[in-house]
């Protein structure tokens, strides 16, 4: 069976109107699962309508991508932990570019043997998708590898780096020019390649752990842009309008994570950071000034509270601890204890790494506060429970110009009466800085694994 021209160009209409009320689902929690399956539905609309086009000739190669495909998805969407969804995000991005790349690589081969070369708009498309996924693939894979701890998340790089993207770049788009006036030159094809997949290298590795948000959700636009291209290179309205979707929304993603961090899009793609100042001692900072506390005095605190915040961190999701997290909650609420969650847009590593997971525990979405709503309660706070939270409660941000991360709008948990803090030891966050927080007079670390502390806690209110 096959589709007419017609028919397909009305499915791709149906499925592109299905993307944008998915999306607009996506933009409120008590929706987002309804658009999910909404933009599902209508990206399975897409590939079956794509997948009846006259043009299609090989069945076999496709229907084993198809199976090859659904048993990676399968196991990967069972085996793949929450706490390392981000490094999964940061891969499939890395595999949307990588696809552009392929597409737009096999229509430029494909037009070599044609009796009429690649039109001039198609080869422009055609090398923007390949210069575009190559730096989304390559790039990605240093962001996966930094989040996985393949290799350092520090920043890496050397002296005259900028001048040797912007060069890199300037060569690229000479390649796309030379192919676009001659497409039979092959030679330029392979070094624009080349070229792409170092500048995607180059302009990951520099930039450091704790940007690597802002990293994640702009490579996800990259990915988009360079499927949009990809459509324009086969023709495909569907994947124009879905590149181009997918490419909007996560600049403009990436431009709130910039505003949560005080970062210039600019400074984060070339990983130019604060000028440091001194680099305190974390020796100081601690010595002689930590107080710990057990969870038997945690709980005895939490008995008198009337209000308290959790301010969950990627502590809470390395031990898992969102269901403890609920349990906790759900007790000081028969108590008559008012509890929400203070949600920082960067905290974790990736942009709403929190909701999901605290979702995933199913704490009501109402409770769950962003960082404007939340900072002018915590002085009437009785007890802040921060899991993991370190550089996004860091007071350095507040009060040393000297720090890397000066300026980075931060969940001021210090104001509270009580902080508790639940870390397994004082090392540092992404920042790879000391936290002053953890020495202040109001603050208590509970030391430990991070959901065996928050159940030691419970039980101890439930045995008071």
């Amino acid at each position: 069976m096959q589709l007419s021209q017609e028919w397909i160009d009305i499915a791709y209409l149906m499925a592109a109107s299905m993307f944008v009320l998915g999306i607009k689902g996506l933009a409120r929690p008590k929706t987002a699962r309804r658009g999910n399956l909404i933009a599902a539905a209508g990206m399975a609309i897409a590939a079956v309508a794509t997948l009846l086009h006259r043009d299609i000739v090989s069945y076999e190669v496709i229907i084993a991508g198809v199976i090859i495909g659904a048993i990676v998805g399968a196991v990967l969407a069972i085996k793949v932990q929450m706490t390392a969804m981000p490094q999964m995000v940061a891969l499939l991005n890395g595999f949307g570019g990588g696809a552009s790349f392929t597409v737009a690589s096999a229509q430029y081969f494909q037009g070599l043997g044609a009796a009429e070369p690649m039109a001039t708009i198609p080869m422009i498309a055609s090398g923007m998708a390949i210069l575009i996924g190559t730096v989304t693939l390559t790039g990605s894979m240093v962001a996966f590898s930094k989040l996985q701890e393949i290799i350092s998340g520090q920043p890496m790089g050397f002296p005259g780096m900028k001048f040797v993207n912007a060069l890199l770049l300037g060569s690229a788009v000479v390649c796309i020019g030379y192919l676009v006036h001659d497409p039979s030159q092959t030679g330029f094809f392979w070094v624009l390649a080349v070229l792409a997949a170092l500048l995607g290298l180059l302009l990951v590795l520099p930039i450091g752990g704790a940007d690597m948000p802002v990293v994640i959700a702009l490579l996800n636009s990259y990915s988009g842009v360079a499927a949009a291209a990809a459509g324009f290179v086969m023709n495909n309205s569907a994947l124009i309008i879905t590149g181009s979707l997918v490419g909007a929304s996560g600049l403009i993603l990436t431009n709130i994570m910039c505003k949560a961090m005080n970062r210039s899009l600019t400074n984060v793609l070339f990983g130019v950071m604060a000028e440091g100042g001194e680099k305190m001692d974390a020796d100081e900072v601690y010595e002689g000034k930590i107080r710990s506390a057990s969870p038997d005095e945690v709980g005895m605190i939490l008995e008198t509270a009337k209000r308290v915040v959790v301010v969950p961190g990627f502590g809470l999701a390395m031990a898992q601890a969102q269901h403890a997290v609920r349990e906790l909650a759900d007790t000081l609420d028969g108590m008559g204890v008012e509890v929400e969650y203070g949600i920082h847009p960067v905290a974790g590593r990736m942009p709403g790494h929190m909701n999901v997971l605290l979702a995933e525990a199913e704490v009501p979405y109402d409770k769950l506060k962003d960082m404007d709503a939340i900072n002018p309660t915590f002085e009437e706070t009785d007890v802040v429970i921060v899991i993991g939270a370190n550089d996004v409660t860091n007071p350095l941000a507040r009060e040393d110009k000297g720090s890397p991360i000066y300026g980075m709008p931060i969940l001021n948990v210090d104001k509270a009466r009580t902080v508790v803090v639940v870390k397994r030891s004082l090392s540092p966050g992404f920042a790879g800085l000391p936290n002053p927080l953890f020495a202040k007079d109001n603050t208590l670390m509970l030391f430990g694994d991070g959901k065996q502390a928050i159940l030691d806690i419970s039980t101890s209110l439930k045995d008071s």
